[in-house]
């Protein structure tokens, strides 16, 4: 089933991963179980998954392959099937019971391949009063207490993307999941079900702020806390330009450096005196605002105060660290994030551009051994009984 691990691939290759199409955190992290050398082939339905982003630019389907399949159609089921007896890894991210009506749940897929780890990807989990309610990460994060935490107070609260619910409470527990899951079947021969819900994986990244809350350490309110934007010298900043600066200077020597750079006299004391924290914000944020963003990024840019420009999304790639890093790469026309994380002996990169519908179904039917998922076989298939038919007529 797997073959032995080339470097330079990855330190997955070799391992088969077949994905179910959806939208948001299952593709996300099939990508990365992707970047990491799997071989990761993506069953995309007709007429693409409601996305709505042209598929030459959905960076979450680079190193992947796609086939298409009508999970609908009496022959779809029996081609998911015969992708999950050759492989390692399976991820749907459907409400709960709709593999199984469609004869690919876990089930169906283990009586083919008793060692198949089959993730499961949806926002309330498979279990629970909400199990069958439509969702997305809003509401996910929402719940969790994760989304009250952040934004300033007596504001709504700022919604972060879908970074936290979607891909850091949903993608990466899956992944997580999935590859402790790969080690028990290598070691045991069995497979199993990974249930990875993003409430579940969000509430689980809080672990800390409800220690420090049982502690008596956090306040449960926006902005009244060390890490959450309550605190002055962790935050942000608006400097002369409309650009802002990010502040993190908590130990007091980065604090104490962090002044200096700033120009304030006096207030080295405030540092852990609450009552004089009004003060020292409002002395910061008029010190800010005296420069440009990119006036105060030369002032700390050799620094250990703790400070960084707040970048966009375009501006980001052309950082002079990043850059250094190749954090960010250039791979078919697309700007994007390279894989993380990185690894000495297996190095990752960005092999192909996003696999756009069906175009691996050749490929993908000869190496896997599944001459059906190809229509051109099907069609050779007729053409040579309709020229056998003709044959035995003379």
């Amino acid at each position: 089933m797997t073959t032995a691990t080339t470097p330079g691939q990855g330190p997955l290759t070799g391992v088969r991963v077949v994905e179910l199409a959806g939208i948001g955190p299952g593709p996300f992290a099939a990508m990365l179980l992707a970047d990491l050398g799997a071989d990761v082939v993506r069953v995309d339905r007709p007429g693409g998954a409601g996305l709505g982003v042209d598929p030459a630019y959905d960076v979450t389907n680079r190193n992947k392959r796609s086939v298409v399949l009508d999970l609908k159609d009496p022959e779809g089921p029996a081609r998911v099937l015969d992708l999950a007896e050759r492989a390692d890894v399976l991820i749907e991210g459907y409400r709960p019971g709709v593999a199984e009506r469609l004869g690919v749940g876990p089930a169906d897929c283990h009586a083919r391949n008793p060692r198949l780890v089959y993730g499961r990807m949806t926002g309330w989990g498979q279990e629970g009063p909400l199990a069958q309610r439509a969702g997305h990460d809003a509401a996910y994060i929402a719940l969790t207490g994760t989304l009250g935490m952040i934004g300033r107070p007596g504001e709504p609260p700022a919604l972060p993307a879908n970074l936290l619910g979607d891909y850091a409470g949903g993608s990466l527990y899956l992944v997580v999941g999935v590859l402790a899951a790969l080690h028990h079947a290598r070691e045991s021969g069995t497979g199993q079900v990974v249930d990875a819900a993003i409430v579940d994986g969000t509430a689980h990244l809080s672990a800390m702020i409800h220690g420090m809350l049982a502690a008596g350490a956090w306040q449960d309110r926006r902005a009244a806390n060390l890490l959450d934007g309550g605190c002055p010298y962790y935050g942000t900043y608006e400097t002369a330009d409309g650009g802002y600066m990010a502040v993190g200077a908590l130990e007091a020597r980065f604090y104490g450096e962090f002044l200096r750079l700033l120009g304030l006299d006096g207030l080295e004391t405030a540092h852990h005196d609450l009552t004089r924290w009004p003060e020292l914000r409002e002395r910061i944020a008029a010190r800010f605002t005296s420069r440009t963003r990119e006036e105060w990024t030369a002032v700390f840019a050799d620094s250990d105060a703790c400070v960084a420009p707040v970048l966009s999304l375009t501006e980001a790639p052309h950082h002079p660290h990043l850059a250094a890093r190749g954090t960010f790469t250039d791979h078919a026309g697309l700007t994007q994030p390279a894989p993380a994380p990185r690894f000495s002996a297996t190095p990752t990169t960005v092999r192909t551009a996003p696999a756009l519908p069906g175009t691996g179904t050749p490929e993908v039917a000869r190496e896997w051994g599944i001459p059906a998922l190809d229509d051109r076989h099907d069609d050779q298939q007729h053409d040579d009984r309709r020229d056998n038919r003709l044959a035995g007529a003379d």
